[in-house]
């Protein structure tokens, strides 16, 4: 049985179904819309982390320029003592005896202070007393035998003249007389030496009786009855100290910077850490020549030199080496321009002309650690310039400047502002490390912190 052939149209494939459009050809304009706003958003805070952000401002305490005196100041600390101090000590030696005085005693020029054992002393005085007598019968018989030669000279000079006496033996008396006034002579002599034995002597007993040579305080007692005592002029051996308490002074020790604007006749406030809120007036009286040296030969070595400050009136219950402070004013300039001191900071020459900390590459210095090379310069110290930041339109700028007198709080500015320009006085850590040429600052209230919030 013959196959039937297919006809063409039986051998044409089945027609495909179309497929569904994706979903991206699907998705509205909504969409559309919320994806551009998510890229644009993305975009944006790529943008914004990329930006260079803006410093706020710094909060700074700020002041103006003005015309005011001003006195230099030289500050100093020391201890009180007495104007006149006196050490009273034994001329001898011996054990003491009386002693009736205590610390704080008032004593009068001239009072009764100690006794010493006289004893020995008295002793010496009776013994010269004795030698002197011996001396005057020496001498009153040195006169007697002088007169009797004279007289015997007389009658031999008139048995020669009657030609009953030799030469030979007129010769004789003149000499016997001759060498008896000698001899009286030498026991006028002996007098005066047994005197001056005798008042020796006397001298030294009358130094076992120790009086006050001044008026004052007993301010220290430094013996005891009993003990010994060691006199003489070669060694110090104090029984008691006198100080005059009604006239004070300080002795402070001022640096050797400082010292050069010193005067004889400057006048101070002294302040006593015992008397608490007050200032006693006082005068610069003397200022040494010589240097007190501390630590010398190290990096801690300090010179100062002793100045004495009077105090010119009396200050109830003041006791030596007790602590003051002295403010000495030296000088004096009227309608001068003033800031306060902590206003004027330094700066290095690169810093004010590159900015902070600015170095150029080739005074770059070496890592931590890092050798030198060999032959390399050692790295100089780099000049430091005085300034103060001016304000100018919430900006701050550094002002060189160059100072003058300077106070306790305001120092003198000669060179380099103007009155009425304003200034940047605080705080302390921004003018010394933050602030810089160009910052914008924000002036502080009263009683506001310096950081903002």
């Amino acid at each position: 049985m013959e196959t039937a052939r297919q006809t063409p149209a039986a051998q044409s494939p089945a027609p495909v179904a179309a497929l569904p459009p994706p979903p991206e050809a699907r998705m509205g304009w909504g969409r559309r819309i919320a994806a551009a706003a998510v890229v644009l958003v993305v975009a944006g805070m790529v943008w914004a982390s990329l930006k260079p952000k803006q410093e706020p401002p710094i909060g700074v305490q700020t002041t103006t320029v003005r015309r005011a005196s001003i006195t230099r100041k030289v500050v100093a600390a020391g201890k009180l003592q007495a104007a006149t101090q006196v050490k009273l000590s034994s001329n001898i030696s011996g054990d003491l005896l009386e002693l009736p005085v205590r610390e704080g005693d008032v004593v009068k020029k001239g009072q009764f202070i100690a006794r010493i054992d006289s004893r020995r002393y008295a002793a010496q005085v009776r013994q010269q007393e004795a030698n002197r007598a011996t001396a005057v019968a020496d001498a009153s018989a040195a006169k007697v035998e002088v007169a009797r030669l004279g007289n015997e000279l007389q009658r031999v000079q008139r048995l020669a003249a009657g030609g009953n006496a030799s030469a030979a033996e007129l010769d004789k008396a003149q000499q016997d007389l001759q060498a008896a006034e000698a001899r009286s002579q030498a026991a006028q002599e002996r007098i005066a030496q047994a005197d001056a034995l005798l008042a020796d002597a006397r001298q030294m007993l009358a130094y076992t009786t120790i009086t006050s040579p001044i008026d004052g305080v007993v301010t220290s007692r430094q013996k005891q009855v009993g003990e010994r005592v060691r006199g003489g002029e070669l060694q110090e051996d104090p029984i008691v100290i006198i100080a005059t308490l009604s006239n004070m002074e300080v002795k402070v020790e001022v640096g050797e910077q400082e010292v050069i604007y010193l005067h004889l006749g400057d006048r101070a406030d002294v302040e006593i850490d015992a008397i608490p809120d007050k200032k006693w007036p006082a005068q610069v009286v003397e200022i040494a020549k010589n240097a007190t040296v501390r630590n010398a030969g190290t990096e801690q070595e300090v010179t100062t030199f002793p100045v004495r400050l009077a105090l010119t009136v009396p200050v109830p219950g003041a006791l030596p080496g007790m602590s003051a402070q002295a403010s000495i004013s030296t000088e004096t300039h009227d309608n001068t321009l003033v800031v306060p001191l902590q206003a004027v900071t330094v700066r290095t020459e690169k810093e004010l002309k590159g900015g902070p900390g600015a170095k150029p590459p080739q005074e770059q210095a070496p890592a931590a650690g890092t050798p030198a090379p060999p032959g390399a310069a050692k790295p100089r110290r780099e000049l430091q310039r005085k300034v103060v930041f001016v304000v100018e339109k919430d900006v701050a700028h550094p002002r060189p400047v160059e100072l003058g007198l300077a106070s306790e709080n305001e120092v003198e500015i000669v060179e380099g502002l103007k009155e009425g320009e304003t200034v940047v006085e605080g705080p302390y850590k921004v003018l010394a490390r933050e602030l810089a040429d160009g910052k914008t600052i924000r002036a502080l209230k009263p009683g506001e912190g310096a950081k903002l919030p």
